[in-house]
C-alpha cells in the first residue's frame, strides 16, 4: 500500500532534489461524509487565517531556514488528494499566495466515510516525496473516529520513528471520547500533541495555536540536536 502510494506522489509531485528547509510541514483535512459544505468552507479559511497571522508569519518566515507546507484532502479509503503542492515559503509574498489560494480550493470528495490510518499512509508517502527539510510533521485534521481502511494504531508501526504526526480535532460535544482516542491512535513522534476546536468556527484559532506549538517545538528540536 505504501509503495504504491510513494510512486504514485512521486510522479505528481515536483523534484526538491537538494532543497534544504527546517520543517516539511502536510496538513491533512477531513473532507469524510460528517463535513459538510460550510465545514469544509470553515477549514480552508481558517487554514488560511492561520496562516496570515502576524506570530505564525514571523515565525515561518524568520525562524531560520524556510519552511515547506503542502495540502491534502483525505475521507475514504483511496480517497485522497494534494489541493495545494509542495511549496517552499521563501517570502511573505510566496506565504501570501499559498494562503490565498486555499479558500477557493474545490471539495475533492463527498459522500466517503473515514479512513484516518490510510490519510497517515498517503500523509507519509506525500512527505517522503517531498522537499528535503530537518523535520517531517504531518497534519491531521477530524471531527470523528477511524471506520474504514486499516486503523491507525496498525499504521504507525510502518512510519518513519522521525515522523511527528500532530492533530487537530474538531471535537463538539464528543470531546471526552475523541481527544482520547487520537492521544492513543492517531498522534506519534517526538513531541507530538492534540489541538482542540470546540467546532467549525473555532477551526482558525485552533490551527493557529497548532502552527505555533509546532514551529516552536521544530526550533527546540533542532537546537538539541
Amino acid at each position: 500500500m505504501i509503495r504504491g502510494l510513494a510512486l504514485l506522489i512521486a510522479l505528481l509531485a515536483p523534484a526538491f532534489a537538494s532543497a534544504q528547509c527546517r520543517m516539511a510541514l502536510a496538513i491533512g483535512m477531513d473532507v469524510s461524509s460528517s463535513v459538510d459544505a460550510a465545514e469544509h468552507a470553515a477549514q480552508l479559511q481558517g487554514l488560511a487565517s492561520a496562516l496570515r497571522d502576524a506570530d505564525v508569519q514571523h515565525l515561518i518566515l524568520h525562524g531560520g531556514d524556510p519552511l515547506a507546507l503542502a495540502v491534502y484532502e483525505w475521507s475514504g479509503r483511496g480517497h485522497q488528494s494534494v489541493i495545494l503542492p509542495w511549496t517552499i515559503i521563501t517570502s511573505a509574498a510566496v506565504l501570501e499566495d499559498f494562503a490565498a489560494r486555499l479558500p477557493g480550493a474545490a471539495r475533492s470528495a463527498s459522500g466517503q466515510p473515514t479512513a484516518i490510518g490510510s490519510a497517515m499512509q498517503f500523509g507519509a508517502a506525500f512527505l517522503n516525496a517531498g522537499p528535503i527539510c530537518a523535520t517531517q510533521v504531518l497534519d491531521i485534521s477530524a471531527d470523528g473516529e477511524q471506520n474504514d481502511g486499516p486503523r491507525p494504531r496498525e499504521v504507525r508501526p510502518g512510519l518513519p520513528a522521525s515522523l511527528v504526526i500532530n492533530a487537530l480535532v474538531i471535537a463538539g460535544e464528543e470531546r471526552a471520547t475523541l481527544v482520547p482516542y487520537f492521544q492513543a491512535e492517531v498522534i506519534a513522534g517526538p513531541g507530538a500533541f492534540v489541538e482542540i476546536a470546540t467546532d467549525y468556527d473555532d477551526y482558525g484559532r485552533a490551527m493557529r495555536q497548532k502552527l505555533l506549538r509546532e514551529m516552536t517545538l521544530a526550533v527546540s528540536m533542532l537546537e538539541g540536536q
